[in-house]
């Protein structure tokens, strides 16, 4: 990391993440020291109770390396990349887990597994990428989407995106939460299609959406700097105090995410809704406190899921 700030999981987050019993989740291809490490952590967190896929010598070794007895949890074995993603991916569809947790593999083999019709793990609905952040010192969080999966989301998408976001928002314990609409500018501009497309959404919402306030088109610095709002003259119940950004398309989301992790010391977690069960997907150059984080961000919307459903 270039800022040299050591990553940690927020307490806030972990504990909107507990509820009446640890959530169940497939630990994908669990081979080495980070992937079994986040998954301990959760464990012991009281987050997640793990089901360990991959090969089993080779999580064994792992778990005597990092002093973890993994002899009670459950094991499914499969050897290498493909066979793991695929035995965990069937096993989750089949109920056997609430969240599914991408381990040491590459994203492409990972998502292919969950695509696939066998797998059961589609439910009609897009998929759509949520990062939450969390920056030392400062208060509260961000939310960003869709910077990991959804390349060039058009408006119908961006419903989507932002119905999962403010359920995510929701399952943390944010009951409004605040919606900004990613720009390069707060004017109309045709030349700037996320111009055009977040008032078009900022209307839509006006009756779409009854728990968040949602509006757009902003700039960075309107979304997130009072000073800059006061300066400007925006008038809006969102503008200086988002919680949550909803990006234009991949590129920004995957830059400005990794800038905050990179620069700023940001603790990352990242989850994917619309599945039948929430899916971690980190990057395999994750360290274990951003793990833990997507543990966390999984197990509050399976939680806040039941009980929506009593």
């Amino acid at each position: 990391m270039l800022g040299g700030q050591i990553f940690e999981c927020p307490q806030p987050l972990l504990a909107a993440a507990r509820g009446s019993k640890p959530v169940r989740t497939m630990v994908v291809n669990a081979v080495n020291d980070v992937v079994l490490e986040s998954a301990r952590d959760a464990t012991v967190a009281g987050i997640i109770e793990p089901v360990l896929v991959g090969n089993l010598s080779e999580m064994r070794r792992v778990a005597e390396r990092i002093g973890w007895d993994i002899a009670t949890f459950e094991v499914i074995e499969a050897d290498g990349e493909e066979a793991a993603a695929q035995a965990g991916a069937l096993a989750t569809g089949r109920g056997r887990a609430e969240a599914l947790m991408k381990g040491h593999l590459h994203t492409d083999v990972f998502m292919k597994a969950v695509l696939n019709k066998e797998a059961g793990l589609r439910v009609g609905q897009p998929l759509t990428h949520i990062s939450h952040l969390t920056v030392p010192g400062r208060a509260g969080s961000l939310i960003i989407t869709d910077g990991a999966l959804n390349p060039a989301p058009d408006v119908e998408l961006k419903k989507v995106i932002i119905a999962n976001a403010i359920a995510l928002a929701h399952a943390l314990g944010n009951a409004r939460p605040k919606v900004a609409l990613l720009s390069a500018t707060e004017v109309l501009s045709p030349k700037i299609p996320s111009t055009t497309e977040a008032v078009e959404l900022t209307k839509w919402a006006k009756d779409a959406v009854q728990d968040a306030d949602v509006d757009g088109p902003l700039a960075f610095d309107l979304c997130v700097s009072p000073e800059a709002v006061k300066v400007k003259g925006v008038v809006s119940r969102v503008a200086g105090a988002a919680d949550i950004l909803i990006m234009p398309e991949i590129v920004v989301g995957n830059a400005l995410m990794k800038m905050m992790t990179q620069y700023m010391g940001a603790c990352m977690g990242g989850v994917v809704l619309g599945a039948k069960v929430p899916i971690l997907l980190t990057s395999r150059s994750d360290p274990a406190a951003a793990r833990l984080a997507s543990a966390a961000l999984a197990a509050a919307m399976r939680n806040w899921e039941k009980r929506e459903k009593v």
